[in-house]
């Protein structure tokens, strides 16, 4: 293909089907980018399906990368252009024969058109699009049901999800984005195999949890997942926040589930995944350690158990160690900045410091909004990050233990003790020194 820094993705996925075209191949956009440019949405990648075998899609174009040639995919480059390099996803026509592990399909036959839509997955992703002739060819009935705003799946519903057992999970998540109702047969469907998606790999099901968390609308896609029976096998340990009363005995206000809810709704848009998924997960401790006095339901050290629970979650669905630290860190710390008033600067300026400081706040106001309390403690915080310099939240420290050392203090547990609480001073104020350093850790050797 000839370079082109202008040249849009639309374009390259034109032109790749005219190339197709000319040398006597079939050629159709395919699946969600035909969907989302029905819907007048920007699509974030165009598919072409063709009756071009592999073999021959990487005869015509160059160069290419073989991404699923046992499937018949293959990736078309194009030009590089400030956002990255263009590329298209050719596959060949086909029909896939029998998935015996709910995954993927075990071979597959190359077919025509109709038989290919009639594999996939839902009808609003079974449509082909011409780019050339400007023609919308669906076998299946997704235009009507995108008109409709209903989610239905292709043929039998029972049928497309043993397939792909993650089909469960992402018809959830395409309901959620495009704002649509499930057809009452297609939920059945869900309802009697959400148990089977556990046949699906750890990774996928956290990919599909990402893509869901993220949108606005997350609370409708949890509240999806636990009515079609999902959040059981996936998140278990959320069900017991159903009944758990919120507010004081004599005058509740909803459970634990609601609550939750709001606060995913609260959050707003251009949310990262750890910040979602801690809002869904701040309060699962609650459940393991509440107690009732007559005024009031107690949940002492919900935090703490939140977050062993939190962790338990994402090793099980094997997320990256970063977002791990992360979701378990704003999980434990979802209460701290509550009396950020009262706090000691030592206390306080850690936090303050942190990386997820700004995702830490949002949580704190969403969980606020959702409880009906001010937000003095986040406005509070945010007046302190515009104040203060990296340098007052994080000086360089007035010793170490080499110092500890030459002037002659034992080695051994009492150095972080001694170094903990010169820290403390300095970040509170009442040391700036090495000198004043020594003699603190002077007069704690004494005590």
């Amino acid at each position: 293909m000839t370079q082109d820094p202008e040249l849009s993705e639309r374009a390259f996925a034109v032109r790749v089907v005219e190339r197709l075209r000319t040398a006597g191949y079939q050629a159709l956009w395919a699946g969600g980018c035909v969907r989302d440019e029905l819907l007048g949405l920007q699509p974030k990648d165009y598919d072409v399906a063709t009756d071009a075998t592999p073999e021959q899609v990487r005869r015509l174009f160059r160069p290419t990368v073989a991404i699923g040639a046992a499937f018949g995919v293959i990736a078309v480059l194009g030009p590089r252009t400030p956002a990255g390099r263009l590329a298209v996803e050719v596959a060949t026509f086909r029909s896939d024969v029998s998935y015996s592990d709910g995954r993927r399909p075990d071979r597959v036959v190359y077919s025509s058109p109709r038989e290919d839509a009639e594999r996939r997955d839902f009808t609003i992703n079974g449509m082909f699009f011409d780019p050339i002739e400007n023609k919308l060819i669906d076998y299946v009935g997704g235009q009507a049901d995108l008109s409709a705003r209903v989610l239905r799946a292709i043929g039998e519903p029972a049928k497309r999800f043993a397939e792909d057992k993650l089909r469960l999970l992402r018809g959830v998540r395409l309901a959620t984005r495009f704002d649509l109702a499930i057809d009452p047969t297609t939920a059945e469907a869900v309802r009697a195999m959400a148990d089977e998606v556990t046949v699906v790999s750890a990774e996928r099901i956290a990919d599909e949890l990402r893509k869901l968390l993220v949108h606005r609308q997350r609370a409708r896609g949890v509240n999806l997942m636990f009515d079609l029976g999902l959040v059981r096998p996936i998140l278990p340990e959320l069900l017991p926040m159903k009944g758990l009363p919120q507010g004081p005995p004599s005058a509740p206000v909803g459970d634990l589930w609601d609550h939750v809810m709001t606060v995913l709704e609260r959050l707003g848009e251009r949310v990262s995944f750890p910040l979602a998924f801690a809002a869904l997960l701040h309060d699962a401790g609650k459940p393991r350690v509440v107690a009732r006095t007559p005024e009031r339901y107690t949940f002492y050290h919900h935090e703490h158990v939140g977050r062993r629970i939190a962790s338990e979650i994402c090793l099980r669905l094997k997320l990256s160690n970063e977002e791990r630290e992360r979701i378990e860190w704003l999980v434990e710390k979802h209460q701290y900045l509550a009396d950020a008033r009262q706090m000691r600067p030592a206390k306080l300026k850690p936090i303050l410091i942190h990386p997820g400081i700004e995702e830490l706040l949002r949580l704190h106001e969403a969980d606020a909004q959702a409880s009906g309390h001010d937000l003095d403690h986040v406005t509070y915080c945010r007046q302190l990050l515009a104040e203060w310099t990296p340098a007052d939240l994080n000086p360089p420290p007035l010793l170490t233990g080499d110092d500890l050392k030459e002037v002659g203090v034992p080695q051994g547990p009492v150095y972080k003790r001694l170094l903990d609480a010169v820290r403390e001073a300095q970040l509170d104020g009442t040391i700036r020194t090495k000198d004043e350093a020594l003699d603190l850790v002077t007069r704690n050797l004494d005590v």
